[in-house]
């Protein structure tokens, strides 16, 4: 099953591969060339197929739980001041994804959006320590008046294009599909301070079904 985001992407891929497979059938008069570069499209190809692959998840819809968002690897971990929205102190957990993660973005827990805003910017790349708050990014909101989380979905070097469905008032649930970023990235959760973390640095995540916090 592959993401709705990419179904442009990987149409102009198989138009490309096919074509260029047409041209090297015709035209490439040595053998081994010719054997050389269908393999160099059959990877291309497989390399954005598996970028959009979106595999199910069964999330367990637990409200003491927050989950993570993405695919990835955990990279940071501490307490910091969120200023653009809470405006004091928060718990942050970034989730880093590479190219060959699953890039769909998932709902960390259930509830309303609370906040949802895009803020372009530039494409340092992910790690950078000033990444999520100068480059390309969305913010968003999710919970109640008691409770609530923020994560934020940034840009790196090569991600281009950031996709979020979320839209302020409406109801979610916990691990739906709730967005995209294309060509790597990393997403941080901000949780109340006093949150138990339940992920370590360096933690594999699953998107949607590891748990990164209980409450």
């Amino acid at each position: 099953m592959f993401h709705k985001e990419g179904f442009k992407i990987i149409t102009i891929t198989l138009v490309l591969v096919t074509l260029g497979t047409v041209l090297t059938h015709f035209f490439v008069p040595y053998f081994y060339l010719k054997i050389a570069l269908y393999a160099l499209l059959t990877f291309f190809l497989i390399i954005i197929l598996q970028f959009f692959r979106n595999p199910k998840r069964n999330t367990v819809i637990n409200d003491k739980h927050i989950v993570s968002p993405v695919d990835g690897k955990v990279v940071v971990i501490e307490e910091v001041f969120e200023k653009e929205y809470y405006k004091e102190n928060r718990l942050q957990v970034s989730v880093f994804m590479s190219p060959i993660n699953v890039h769909v973005t998932r709902n960390p827990i259930g509830g309303k959006v609370l906040f949802s805003k895009y803020h372009p910017g530039k494409f340092l790349v992910a790690w950078h320590p000033k990444s999520s708050e100068e480059n390309e990014r969305t913010t968003v909101v999710i919970g109640d008046s008691n409770f609530s989380i923020l994560y934020r979905q940034i840009a790196g070097a090569l991600a281009k294009r950031i996709v979020n469905y979320a839209k302020e008032g409406e109801s979610i649930t916990q691990g739906g599909d709730n967005g995209f970023i294309k060509f790597g990235s990393r997403v941080d959760i901000y949780l109340p301070v006093g949150t138990k973390i339940n992920a370590n640095l360096g933690d594999k995540v699953k998107g949607g079904e590891s748990v990164l916090a209980s409450l």
